[in-house]
């Protein structure tokens, strides 16, 4: 098995096999919903480089759930007034990350309540467990999430999804903050360019848990399982 330190690939030392045993694991796939994948020009928070990543996502998580770990969907989800961000204090990222795409047409739109752009694009199975209470970058606030992770055992966590210098890399932080072990998915997360993404990757890798590629991940549960 392989990982990624800080951009380069090396073997998985034997004193961190522990981060890939599918034992007490859970996958957490993050924001992959309409507001960020919809095709379209009126898609509220664009993310066009993770599309890629859907069908890649579905089949690794299918192999996921034939080895028994579970399936979480995490999506921002805000009160259909908006009070809880654009029409209360907004989210920073409202404010700033404008100053570098630009405007973002239909922005006020992103993640409200009943809308199409909170509806996944990867695919859902009725043992797969949804939470849709998230709404700001980290999956942990204020959502249920760890709630949820120690009803159900699990001590370790495997992310994928994006933004990986936004979402992805504020779950891993709060994640290893909370004494999970952290792997996330290389070739499964996509960020606002390929420069940022690099970056949180590297900064993932050295501070925050384990960096690797869905195939290298595979091999490694099927050979804790054999």
């Amino acid at each position: 098995m392989n990982i990624y330190v800080y951009g380069e690939k090396r073997k998985l030392p034997a004193d961190l096999e522990e981060f890939v045993d599918p034992e007490h694991t859970a996958i957490i796939s993050i924001d992959m919903h309409q507001g960020h994948l919809a095709d379209s020009d009126d898609c509220p928070c664009p993310a066009p480089r993770a599309r890629e990543i859907v069908g890649p996502i579905d089949r690794f998580h299918d192999v996921a759930r034939g080895l028994g770990i579970p399936i979480v969907h995490v999506k921002t989800v805000l009160r259909k007034s908006g009070i809880d961000d654009v029409r209360g204090i907004k989210a920073a990222w409202r404010l700033v990350f404008p100053l570098y795409v630009g405007k973002i047409p239909n922005a006020d739109q992103h993640a409200i309540e009943g809308t199409r752009w909170t509806e996944l694009m990867t695919r859902v199975e009725p043992d797969d467990i949804i939470v849709d209470s998230k709404k700001r970058l980290s999956i942990f606030y204020p959502t249920d999430l760890d709630f949820l992770l120690q009803n159900i055992g699990v001590r370790r966590v495997v992310l994928n999804g994006g933004f990986t210098d936004c979402c992805v890399l504020n779950a891993a932080f709060d994640a290893s903050n909370r004494n999970y072990r952290v792997i996330v998915v290389k070739d499964l997360v996509r960020g606002t360019n390929e420069e940022m993404e690099d970056a949180a990757l590297k900064m993932i890798s050295l501070h925050l848990g384990l960096v690797m590629d869905s195939i290298d991940l595979l091999e490694g549960w099927r050979a804790f399982r054999s």
